[in-house]
C-alpha cells in the first residue's frame, strides 16, 4: 500500500499582477532533501523571485525556503536564497532565451508536489505598466460586481 502525500501549491499571486503573461512551461527543479521537504509543507515563498539563463541553462533566482535546521538541541527555521536549476527540455530553453533576447522576462507562477518530483510552472512575460495595473484592477471590480447582481437577480 502507498502512502497518499498531500498536494501543496504554492502560488506566486503577485505575478499575474505585475506582469502579463504569454507562454507557460512546466519544468522540474533540482532540489535538496530538506528544500522538498520545505516545499511539500508549503513553506516556500515565489514572491519576487525570477528565472535567469547561464550557460543555456536555467536558474531559479530569489525564491525562499524556509529550511528547519535540526541540531543537536535546538531546531530552527533557516530561509535560503540561493539559485536552484532548473530541468527543462533543449526545446524550450531555446525558446526561453529567445524570449530573455526580445527584453521579455521569466516568473515563476506556482510550485506543485501532486507527484514524488517537484514542478514548477513557469511564464513568458512582459511587465505591466502602473496604467495596466489599475486597468486589471478596474476590471476585476467590474466582474466582481456583476457576479454580485446576478446572484441577487
Amino acid at each position: 500500500m502507498t502512502k497518499k502525500q498531500p498536494e501543496a501549491s504554492i502560488l506566486n499571486r503577485r505575478a499575474h499582477y505585475d506582469y502579463d503573461l504569454r507562454e507557460e512551461f512546466n519544468v522540474g527543479i533540482i532540489l535538496s532533501g530538506k528544500e522538498v521537504k520545505a516545499a511539500r509543507s508549503g513553506q516556500v515563498s515565489l514572491k519576487g523571485s525570477y528565472v535567469t539563463v547561464h550557460n543555456n541553462e536555467l536558474w531559479l533566482t530569489n525564491a525562499s525556503f524556509s529550511v528547519l535546521n535540526t541540531e543537536p538541541g535546538k531546531t530552527t527555521r533557516v530561509v535560503e536564497t540561493s539559485p536552484r536549476k532548473l530541468l527543462a527540455n533543449k526545446k524550450e530553453i531555446d525558446q526561453i532565451i529567445a524570449a530573455k533576447d526580445q527584453g521579455l522576462t521569466v516568473v515563476p507562477l506556482s510550485m506543485t508536489t501532486r507527484t514524488r518530483f517537484v514542478k514548477l510552472k513557469i511564464a513568458i512575460a512582459k511587465g505591466k505598466k502602473k496604467y495596466d495595473k489599475r486597468e486589471t484592477i478596474k476590471q476585476r471590480d467590474i466582474e466582481r460586481e456583476n457576479k454580485r447582481i446576478a446572484k441577487y437577480s
